[in-house]
């Protein structure tokens, strides 16, 4: 089984696939050269990972949820 933290890494790095992948997030950071800074290349990594922990931290909640229902 994997560990919380290599899901986190794991979701993170899909989802920054995902965005980076969006044509249109580059019309939200309004880069001259096409390409994104380190800076905002930083900030897209932290949202990716915040997202993915909550991800996990909601799903985790749902099933925990479902479980105490099941019983």
């Amino acid at each position: 089984m994997k560990s919380q933290a290599e899901e986190v890494k794991q979701i993170a790095a899909q989802l920054l696939s995902g965005m980076l992948a969006n044509p249109h997030l580059y019309q939200v950071y309004q880069t001259e050269s096409g390409k994104l800074s380190r800076e905002q290349q930083q900030e897209l990594i932290e949202t990716a990972i915040a997202m993915a922990e909550a991800l996990i931290t909601k799903a985790e909640t749902q099933i925990e949820r479902h479980f105490q229902h099941s019983l």
